[in-house]
Formats: structure tokens, sequence, C-alpha cells
């Protein structure tokens, strides 16, 4: 993004600039049957063509050409409108938030409560019900940020990027808590905080990947720039994903293997299991509603910043 030409994404709706054959109707992202034959030219291809040019959002032109899918690359259109998803992640915050304080509620009190101690680990035990979910969701949110990284490099999805940025600090926290809450552990159970195990150093990495991810972020200005930069670092780490799910059946390590997420079902008891998918839920929840309210804090910061341009241009014509 260059100095006085911000993006038009961050101040009005990405699907405002429409053809005069839209009526008007389509403005909103819903082309009707009617309007469709009223196009000029080919009729819906004339349409695509204008509100898709080539080479940028080529996935949308491919599904707006498949039969039916001009509906569905209209939704897709409105969904990346930032506008849009600033008024329905506003709405769904607050049902996302009270539902996590709920499900935290209840999994912690069956994780203390009904649970019971385990017969080799006694109560250290209860550190998986932290431990377990901030694992999954550390794995997740880079997951998150691989599929975002994709959208920002091929598809140039306007909120891809917001996406991104947001998961980064969500992702690490949990890789820190599942990093620590882990060394808690092995500490009764291996005699040590920490061993040079497979699965854990791999973990580390996880780990490392993210505060290179948000020092890249904040090395570079220019949001597009480091949009770009911290896409590619993106996927070249997720080939760390893999590593680390399989990293117990590859190697010999300490940590014992997957118990949840099995081909035979899980080898938890369910007096166990259900607490931990409680807790699971809970983390869930408490970690979409972060990654809304930071998309929506990203998306905000960014518009401010288009207007602080606008402004500072605004001086410069002045003074001049």
């Amino acid at each position: 993004m260059r100095p006085g030409k911000p993006w038009r994404d961050w101040r009005e709706p990405l699907n405002s600039p429409f053809p005069e054959a839209c009526n008007g109707a389509q403005r909103s992202g819903r082309v009707s049957g009617t309007q469709r034959k009223n196009l000029p030219r080919s009729g819906a291809e004339s349409h695509l063509s204008q509100r898709f040019p080539p080479g940028e959002g080529s996935a949308l032109r491919r599904i707006a050409a498949a039969p039916g899918g001009g509906y569905i690359a209209a939704m897709l259109t409105r969904l990346a409108n930032p506008s849009v998803f600033l008024r329905w992640s506003g709405a769904a915050l607050p049902f996302l938030a009270a539902g996590a304080a709920v499900l935290l509620g209840v999994g912690l009190s069956m994780a203390w409560f009904l649970a019971p101690a385990d017969y080799q680990q006694g109560e250290t035990v209860r550190i998986m019900f932290l431990h377990v979910p901030a694992a999954w969701l550390g794995l997740a949110f880079y997951a998150v940020m691989a599929a975002s990284a994709l959208g920002t490099l091929v598809w140039r999805h306007p909120l891809a990027d917001v996406s991104q940025k947001a998961a980064a600090p969500i992702g690490a926290g949990f890789a820190l808590i599942c990093l620590v809450t882990g060394a808690l552990w092995g500490k009764p159970m291996w005699g040590a905080y920490w061993v040079w195990d497979a699965r854990l150093t791999s973990v580390l990495v996880l780990f490392l990947m993210y505060c290179g991810i948000l020092a890249l972020w904040r090395t570079i200005e220019d949001p597009s720039r480091a949009a770009r930069a911290v896409s590619i670092l993106t996927l070249v780490g997720s080939v760390n994903l893999p590593i680390i799910k399989f990293s117990v059946d590859w190697w010999n390590t300490l940590h014992q293997p997957a118990s949840v997420l099995r081909p035979g079902g899980p080898a938890i008891h369910p007096s166990m299991l259900y607490p931990l998918l409680v807790m699971a839920a809970a983390f869930t929840l408490i970690a979409v509603t972060l990654h809304l309210a930071g998309m929506r804090t990203e998306i905000l910061r960014r518009r401010v910043r288009t207007l602080s341009l606008l402004e500072a241009e605004r001086l410069d014509r002045q003074a001049a």
C-alpha cells in the first residue's frame, strides 16, 4: 500500500462499485435470475468479467462460472466485505463470550469435582484439562494461519491477512500454555521439567515460529508487504504441523501417543474424557471470541491508518 493510495477495502464496502447493469439490487451482493438475463453481452459472463476482473479473484470467477455458482460467489464477496464482517461479528461476540464463560465454568467444575484422580499420576492428571486443549488449539490456530496465508497469496481475500494477524498472538498464547503446563506435568512424571523429546521440541519450534511471525508483523510497516512476507513464512513453518502430530509415532519418545483422536477410539475413561471435551469446547469458544475481536480491532486500526494518510495528504496539499 503506497502512501496516499490506501486500500479501498477499508474505506467503503467491497461490493459498492458494481456495473450499472446491476440496477442497484446487486449492490447488496444478490443477483437475481431476471437481472442476470438482462445483463449485456453474454449475460452472466459479462457481469462476471466486470465483477471479477482477470487476475483478481480467480477462485471466485471459477465458482461463479459453475452452474448456479453466481449466487455463491456473490455471497462470498459479501462476506469479504469488512463492513459486513464488523456488523455480524459484533452481533455474535456477546453470545460467543457468554457460551465460552458457561462452558469454562462447567468444564472446570467437572475437571475438579467429577473427574477422578489417576491411579498412577494422582491429582497431577488434572493438568491434562488445560494442557491438551491448549495443545490442540495451538496447532489449530497455526492451521488457520496457513489457510489465511493461502487466502492472501492465492485468492487475495481482503480479510485473509486480517485473520492471520489476529490469529498469531492467540496461537502463541495457547502454545505457551501447552509448554508451561507440559513442563509442570512432566516434572512429577519424568523427573524433569524439560527433555529434548521429539514432541516437546517440535512444539517449542511451533512457539518460536509464532514469535517470529509476530516479530515480522511489527517489523514491516506496510500491511500489504507485511502480509505477503508473513504468509510465505507461515506456509514454510506449516511443515512442522505433521511433525508435531506424528512425532510420537515416528520416533521413540517419552510423550504418550494419541489418546483421544485415534483410529481405535478414545483410550480415556468417560469420567475423564467428558470433562476434557467440555474444556476443549470452552477453549475453542474463547479462541474464536478472541479471534473475532482481534480481527475487528485490526480492521478498525487499518481504517484509522487510512484516514490518517488521507488527512496527511490533504494537509500536504494545503501547505503546497
